[in-house]
Parts: structure tokens; sequence; C-alpha cells
């Protein structure tokens, strides 16, 4: 990225806000920028997946070893797992072996000397958060099977022989455990004698309620491992504590993170009396809300310190614990816990605020060396917004609510003296989820055109404690949207923004707050629903496993609270419903199902209020093609430009059906 300055160049252009010409083009956020994740270490070689949407969004597996950086994983692989439709975890490496599943159809595979082998093949199996047993002889996992002709995927913990021979159609591992509506996190102690895990029931998710659970490992022989009768060390007691992330230290020690205290903190558990201690007691949380596997929150050093992940305000930082005292520690802006290397130091994906994320490694206190960034920005330092935080009066007068603001950034161009700048909300997905301070492009492709933009944590969200993401519990549809209600007032308020120019966009739970939000005010000129939810009766009846009762604790239980579905739900508030709406949504979308999107548009049409759909072949819930990317950025931008009567290219203007009253 050009760190320049704009010293010594003439002054900025003015123009009208949001008419900037842009360095963030399309072709820049779609084209040449890759997604990171889920970096891994085995021994000085340092892992991760890349999401290229050059190559249709496969997820390729790179390794850096000895200075090189290359594929591990050839095409037609993309590393991935549909498990809970979400997946991660999906792959693992231990001392030069790689595990790892085949998104595309869910296959199991072994590298070995970077030559595959195939473990599993068997057709409808799924398989995530992949764990090596200490010898990396064996393969711990969760297994998803969708071969049930009845009912709800079967969900296992299960365990594979890597040395074993013969059909792989046939190998869909031995099950470890079976029964639970859920399970993850297989994790066996670094001497092979136990196993820890973590399971839930309906209606709970992860971070409502879940048991912590050990057993001893029995092996006879060369059969692969058994378990012997389990016992829980937290959680299933009847009270509400979301237990996650267990991991062994190097002494034995089994630590998980609890949200007992109202806040998700480290705690080490004796496996014989159950006891827990609280290593380092904060009103901060050590935890992220489980929507994938494989997270890494926290991890224990060979010295017996533990590296964290502390999330405060909103904001993350790094920590040491030590003997019950924690110092904090300069690793840039990870976005999750680093991962130690062998001999010393650090590799993590730094995700700062001024540029794009990278993956890194490198020592505390020291600047980091990039292995790779997810792009090269042409971008002047006078370009990058960057995050302020505002603290707003809640509408509820339960304190105060929080939210990431960021005024238009732009090098070369300036706004009218006098003039305020249209206004972009974010509302995020989840709902259980957390608007970060990582560099983005849905922030950035707005602020560089002369947009200001708002990322609400409203109620429910993450990173504040228990009590805060309860204030959505039955709020659905109701704190989250008026939580970016009255974060826009504040600024208008303030004098920050135009408040006749204020637009709202979010995806999947974040569609649902945007029409909600248009029914619910007047405030907003328009909104974009990224495959959002619209019926919420539908929802109920045609989501995936995982989320099929999420709506108990967000709403209510269905059908019982029928009439509460109803009131919630966007499709019946379309006659309060008079700015227009886009809405982009991918056609093999099986968390929200197209029909979701149409039904909304033709209600909307029927009450003739301008809107659009456009529908993306080959895409899922959330884009990930070159081409989609694209042109949905391209079609958000032409279609608030259009409503707020700014020039827009006639090429990119949108269709909206009806027409826009004027022109």
């Amino acid at each position: 990225m050009t760190q320049s300055s704009t010293s010594g160049k003439a002054g900025p252009e003015t123009r009208p806000y949001g008419t900037w010409p842009s360095p963030v083009s399309a072709a820049l956020v779609a084209g040449k920028t890759v997604s990171l994740s889920d970096v891994r270490v085995d021994g000085r070689d340092i892992y991760w997946i890349e999401g290229r949407p050059a190559e249709g969004g496969r997820r390729v597996l790179v390794r850096a070893r000895a200075g090189q950086v290359a594929d591990v994983t050839p095409p037609p692989f993309d590393v991935g797992s549909r498990v809970h439709e979400y997946g991660g975890g999906a792959y693992t490496v231990r001392r030069g072996r790689i595990a790892f599943s085949n998104r595309r159809d869910g296959s199991l595979w072994l590298m070995e000397a970077d030559t595959p082998r195939c473990l599993s093949r068997g057709e409808g199996l799924r398989y995530a958060d992949l764990t090596f047993s200490p010898d990396g002889r064996f393969l711990f996992c969760v297994r998803e099977d969708h071969r049930v002709t009845e009912g709800e995927p079967a969900a296992a913990l299960v365990v594979l022989d890597c040395n074993a021979a013969g059909d792989p159609a046939f190998n869909g591992g031995t099950p470890l455990v079976m029964g639970p509506d859920f399970v993850s996190s297989p994790r066996p102690s670094p001497d092979g004698r136990y196993l820890a895990w973590i399971e839930w029931d309906h209606p709970a998710m992860p971070w409502d309620a879940t048991r912590l659970r050990v057993a001893s490992l029995l092996q006879e022989g060369d059969d692969p491992p058994r378990l012997a009768a389990p016992w829980t060390l937290a959680g299933g007691d009847g009270t509400a504590e979301s237990v996650i992330e267990p991991c062994w230290d190097a002494a034995g020690r089994l630590l998980a993170l609890s949200d007992r205290t109202g806040w998700w903190n480290l705690y080490g558990f004796d496996t014989t009396s159950g006891v827990a201690t609280a290593l380092a007691p904060m009103e901060a949380e050590i935890g992220q809300p489980h929507w994938i596997f494989g997270l890494r929150s926290y991890v224990p050093l060979p010295d017996g310190s533990i590296l964290a992940m502390v999330v405060s305000g909103g904001e993350a930082r790094m920590v040491s614990i030590h003997d019950g005292n924690v110092t904090p520690l300069d690793l840039g802006a990870p976005s999750g816990c680093p991962a130690p290397l062998e001999g010393g130091g650090f590799a993590w994906l730094d995700a700062p605020s001024d540029r794009a994320a990278a993956v890194v490694c490198g020592q505390p206190d020291q600047p980091p060396r990039i292995l790779r960034r997810a792009a090269d920005l042409p971008l002047d330092t006078a370009d990058i917004a960057l995050p302020r935080t505002i603290r707003f009066p809640l509408p509820d007068g339960d304190g105060l609510g929080h939210a990431f603001f960021y005024a238009p950034a732009n090098a070369r161009h300036d706004g009218p003296v006098g003039e305020k700048p249209p206004l972009v909300v974010l509302a995020h997905g989840g709902p259980t989820g957390r608007a970060s301070t990582a560099f983005s492009f849905k922030v950035q492709w707005w602020t560089s055109r002369g947009f200001a933009v708002v990322d609400v944590n409203y109620g429910g969200s993450t990173g504040f404690g228990r009590a805060y993401r309860q204030r959505l519990e039955r709020q659905w549809g109701v704190v989250d949207v008026d939580d970016c209600i009255a974060a826009c007032e504040y600024l208008a308020q303030n004098g920050q923004v135009d408040p006749a120019r204020i637009v709202i966009r979010g995806s999947s739970a974040g569609g649902l707050t945007v029409l909600l939000a248009l029914a619910r005010s007047d405030l907003f000129a328009a909104g974009t629903s990224l495959y959002g939810v619209t019926d919420l009766r539908a929802l109920a009846q045609d989501t995936h496993k995982f989320e099929s009762r999420y709506l108990d604790t967000l709403v209510g239980p269905f059908p019982a609270d029928e009439a509460t579905y109803l009131a919630r739900s966007p499709l019946t508030q379309v006659a309060r419903i008079h700015a227009p709406v886009l809405f982009l949504q991918g056609l093999e979308d099986r968390v929200v199902p197209p029909a979701q999107a149409r039904s909304m548009v033709a209600a909307l049409r029927g009450d003739g209020v301008p809107c659009a759909l456009y529908e993306f072949e080959g895409e899922g819930h959330g884009f990930r093609q070159e081409a989609t990317i694209c042109r949905a950025w391209e079609l958000e931008l032409a279609f608030y430009q259009q409503v707020l009567r700014l020039p827009v290219a006639p090429a990119l203007a949108v269709d909206l059906v009806p027409p826009l009253q004027g022109g």
C-alpha cells in the first residue's frame, strides 16, 4: 500500500459528497483482493487459507516454509466445509501431515509429501473441526451426516485411521460421540489419554448453553480409539452457561472459556474433581460466538503463560496471562489469537484499520514480517477512513449503545463548505456478531466516495458481555432496529451527517434489520438487503439445522409465538415501507433461500414501492465469485446515487420497478 503524504500537492478538489472519484474500484475489491483466514503453525511452517474470487471463490491452502510461499492444494481442490453451512476448521496439520475437507463434495483428504490421498468420499457426509491425535495417526473430526431421508442431519464426533487402506467411499469414520444435536471441538490431551469436546442441544445456540465433556481414550492393538464413559465438567446443570474452545496445555491441564460470570473468561479445569479455576477474571470477553469451527481466542505457551485476545468496548487487544497477572502485548491487530512458532515468535492474521489484512509473523513489540497481504492498495493514507468509537443513548434507557463512525476520506477530494455527507448505516449479520475496526471494503468503498459510515454494535452484539447479548432475546427486529435509528439520530443531532440522506444496508440477519428499519422510520432514504431474512415463519420452517431453533431465543418458540413471527416479518410490514429497496441474492443460498427475497419484492411492487432484485448463479450465503462481487458493489452504489439524485452512469443504473418518481 502506498503510505504517501499529500503535503506539497495542490489542495483537494471540492465536489459534492457521494460523487468523489475513488481509487477503491470494483476490480480492486473483487479481482485483486483475496480473503485470508485460518492461520495455523506446524513447527516453523505457517499455513493459511486464501479465498480467490478470480478462481470462482476457490479456497486454497497456502504454506510459508523457509522464506518461500507456495500453494499446497492444487485445483480443483476447494479447502472448506459446509458443516452447519458456515464451516470452519477445514484443515489441520501435524509434523508435515495435512488433512483437509474439500468443500465441493465434502470429501476428506490426507496429504503427505504434498501428495493427496482420499480418506473419505462418502456421499452426504461433511467434516469439520479436524484435529490429529498426538502421534498424527488418527484424525478426530465433527461429521455431519446428510444421508438421512427424514429429520435433521445427524451430528457425531468420529475418528479416522490415517494409515488405513481400503475404499474411501466406505470410510465414514468410527463414531465416538452420537446423540447430542451438536458437537464440536474434539481435542485430545497431549498424552493421548483423554478427549475433550463441546456439545449442546436444541433450542440453544453455542453462545447460550453448552456442555464441556471429557472421556478416557481407550485403544486396543491397531484398532481406532474408543471412549470410556464420559463425564461433564461444565454446563448441563440447567444453568445458562456457554463453555467454548477447550484446549490442553503442555502440562495436561484442560482449559476452556466460560461466560458463567456474564463474560467469556478463561478457566482451568481439574478433570478429576471438576473444579474450575478462573485464571484471569475480567469484565471483558476472551471468546467469540461459535458461528464457525476452529476459532482460537487463546493459546497456552511453553513457558506456562497463556496468550489471549481480549475484546473490550468492541475492540480487541492481546494480553499475556501468567499466574493471574494480565500483561498487555503489542502484536498488531490480530483477528484471532496468534499461533506460536517452534523456536519463538508467532504467526497470525493481522487486521488493522489502516491497511488490508495480512498473514504475518514476528515477535511482540517488533514490526512483523508480511508473508501475504490480502491486497496491495493504491491508496494514500488520506484515502483511508479510520474508525471512531461513538456511544449514544439507548432508546430503552439501558445505558449507552456502541458503534464505529467513519467520516468521508479521499486525498484528492473534499465536500463543499456547509454540506453534510450522506450516511451509510451498516447492520452486521448474525445477529449474534460484532462490528470490528479491521480495514474493510464495505466501509472504504463508501467513505472514499464521500459517504460517511456508521457500523452499529446493536444490542445482541458480542464483545460486551452476556447481558448485552441478551438485550436481543425475544427482541430481534426491535432492539437492533431501535439502536440503528438511535445511532443515526445521534450523528444527525451532532451535525456530522445529512439527516435527509441516510441509507441502510445489511446482509443475512442484517437484511431483516434493514427492512424493519425502513418500515419503522422515515429516517432512511433507501435500504439494501443482501440475502436477508424477510419472512420469519418461512425461516423457522425452511432453514438449515444449525439455525433451525435460533429463532426460539430471538423471537420465541414457533408456532406458539406465531403472532410475533408475523409482526416481526418484513413481509407483513410492506404497507409501512415507502423507501426504495435493493435486493441482492445468491441462488444456491441454503441459509436464507431465494424465495424470501422474491416474496418481498413481489409484495413491495404490489404496493408501488420502487425495488430491484438481482440474483446470482453459483452463489450461496455470501458472494465469492469475482464477477458477482464486482456487480454487487456497482449496483449498490448506482442504487444510492439514483435515490439521492446524484450523477450515475446510465450503463450502471439499477432497474427499479416501479421507477423512482421524477426520474
